[in-house]
């Protein structure tokens, strides 16, 4: 679902609320609020209707949300503003949800960045680093300067560019909008959206019409739209609410496909079909593909009519390379050879392999996120809570996990067509053991292990730790295993090769998280993992009911990463993946 500036502004405020109350020591607050800002996150247009509906009344209905949440959301929708956030910006004149983008700036970081220096926003905390005054600050040093101009570095490389899975929905409506105006005949995205490359630059999309300049003017008045930089006869340029550019072309049906190819392609994929082009007698551009009069020459001859993508890879004798593979690698070798793979199908995925809930830092129970899960069409999921490695979220203890156990098994009485699996995300510790013992371990159905701790450990002993969490026999996949946060946190540091040859070994999956800012594995990783015939799995890292619809952007990296249907074990049914993991 795409965010919309209300739910923007709510994420924002709860957030804040969350982080001041952190500040001040008060309990159980600060969590209430962060659930409330990842529901504002997660619900976007919802919020509104449902306060329409009812108020506070239908509000309080909605995972994350409680009663003076609802009160503080019924406030904001008849005044425009909440008084108690207005105070708290009055006594604390912090940036707190500018300076929070920052990995590892906390609460009582920010506190004190203020208390000691008045850093307020980023260009202050900026003018700090660079005069050395953070490491003055009592209790933090060079170290902490150090760590806090990285963290500073990776959101700076990521501004300007937006996560996929909240770029997509938005692109999505508009192309639908688009499609709606008379005369249109098609209307799509291309680029790196069309790609589905985990961050977005700006989005382009292509239209047919029959009158050009009546969906120019639709398309520069859509809601989604702030402002408008040019508009012509049959291309306009607009700013969305998002702060992202959108450009629209209209352009002749009989050069559409030509059109989508050239601006789905990167520029290496684009090049090297271009000079593929020229060998066969053929020149290729935006504007279509031509006949040379030649062979040998650039002289363009006759236009030949490409409607569609399909056509102009078929005129020039080779398969057409799915977008999620234009990348300019060897993706046209394998078209050329009729060797393309058989790429897992969008909607392949039957269940979901790690959902967190309220008994941990989820914000709703097991039964919620299993509706939720059933009604977009799964027929299984997984709750992998946190293990007690992870105190402040309430990380479960081996008798929380035995506990939880009883309750799914109860579950599973009462649901029709649908099996909630018991699981865990068990933490690995920093000399690799787990932080579950092996009998509660051994009497879960699926087990996923991953790092949340001693991030910046060498090489080495990065390695060391996964290979003897791979090693432990009951050990089914390792979970987000570059631990990175796109614009937050950058990857840890193993070997790879290693780590996918443990896994093949030891019969352990990893995981495809689909989660935006983790999108975890990489591409490149999924590929090399898929050589080597280990298994992957792709999971929504749901902490929310809305979250589970991110199961397409998994498929995506899957897709970018050449998997089939069959190296991803969550396309199975229950019982075969059930059966597969008993064979370990």
């Amino acid at each position: 679902m795409a965010k919309t500036r209300t739910a923007q502004e709510l994420e924002k405020i709860f957030l804040e609320f969350a982080y001041y109350n952190d500040m001040k020591g008060v309990a159980f607050k600060p969590r209430a609020y962060e659930l409330a800002s990842e529901s504002m996150a997660a619900l976007g247009d919802e919020i509104k209707e449902t306060w329409s509906r009812g108020g506070i009344k239908e509000l309080k209905k909605l995972p994350g949300v409680g009663q003076s949440t609802a009160e503080k959301i019924d406030e904001y929708f008849r005044t425009g503003k909440i008084k108690e956030y207005a105070a708290l910006k009055k006594e604390f004149p912090v940036d707190m949800w500018g300076l929070s983008r920052i990995e590892g700036l906390g609460p009582k970081h920010i506190r004190d960045l203020y208390k000691y220096l008045k850093v307020k926003n980023l260009t202050d905390l900026k003018k700090a680093l660079k005069a050395h005054k953070v490491q003055k600050i009592p209790l933090w040093g060079e170290k902490s300067e150090e760590k806090l101009l990285r963290g500073l570095g990776l959101m700076e490389q990521a501004a300007g560019r937006k996560l996929l899975g909240y770029v997509l929905p938005l692109a999505d409506e508009i192309v639908t909008q688009i499609s709606k105006v008379k005369g249109v005949k098609r209307c799509t995205y291309a680029g790196s959206i069309r790609r589905k490359q985990e961050t977005i630059g700006d989005i382009d999309l292509f239209a047919t019409a029959a009158n050009s300049e009546h969906v120019m003017d639709a398309f520069v008045n859509l809601p989604q739209v702030a402002s408008m930089h040019e508009k012509g006869k049959t291309r306009a340029s607009v700013r969305l609410n998002n702060g992202m550019d959108c450009d629209l072309r209209v352009v002749p049906d009989e050069v559409f496909g030509a059109t989508l190819q050239y601006f789905t392609g990167d520029k290496r994929h684009n090049v090297l079909l271009r000079q593929y082009a020229l060998s066969k007698g053929y020149t290729l551009s935006e504007y279509g593909l031509f006949k040379l009069t030649k062979k040998g020459t650039r002289k363009r001859g006759k236009l030949v009519v490409c409607k569609t993508e399909e056509e102009i890879y078929k005129h020039l004798g080779m398969d057409t390379p799915p977008p999620e593979l234009r990348v300019g690698e060897d993706e046209l070798e394998a078209a050329k050879k009729h060797a393309l793979p058989n790429l897992i199908p969008y909607g392949s995925v039957k269940g979901d392999m790690q959902v967190q809930t309220d008994w941990t830092d989820g914000n709703t129970s097991i039964e919620g996120m299993a509706k939720a899960a059933k009604e977009l069409g799964l027929s299984y999921m997984a709750v992998t809570d946190h293990t007690k490695a992870l105190a402040f979220v309430g990380g479960l203890k081996d008798a929380d996990v035995i506990k939880q156990g009883k309750e799914i098994d109860k579950l599973n009485k009462k649901l029709r067509g649908f099996r909630i699996l018991k699981g865990t995300e068990c933490d690995i510790l920093k000399d690799g053991s787990l932080d579950l013992k092996n009998e509660t371990l051994a009497k879960l159905e699926w087990v996923g292990v991953s790092i949340h701790s001693s991030f910046r450990l060498s090489r080495a002993d990065q390695t060391r730790r996964l290979l003897r969490a791979i090693e432990n026999p009951n050990v089914d996949c390792i979970m987000h295993p570059m631990c990175r946060i796109i614009g937050k946190r950058e990857p840890i540091d193993y070997d790879m090769d290693e780590i996918i040859a443990s896994a093949k070994k030891h019969r352990v999956a990893l995981e495809i998280d689909a989660f935006p800012d983790r999108s975890d594995l990489r591409d490149i990783h999924v590929r090399a993992a898929v050589r080597a015939g280990v298994k992957l799995v792709i999971s929504t890292d749901a902490h929310h009911p809305a979250h589970m619809s991110f199961i397409p952007l998994g498929e995506a990296i899957a897709r970018r990463g050449w998997a089939s249907k069959s190296d991803i074990l969550n396309t199975k049914p229950v019982g075969e993946l059930l059966s597969y993991l008993a064979k370990k």
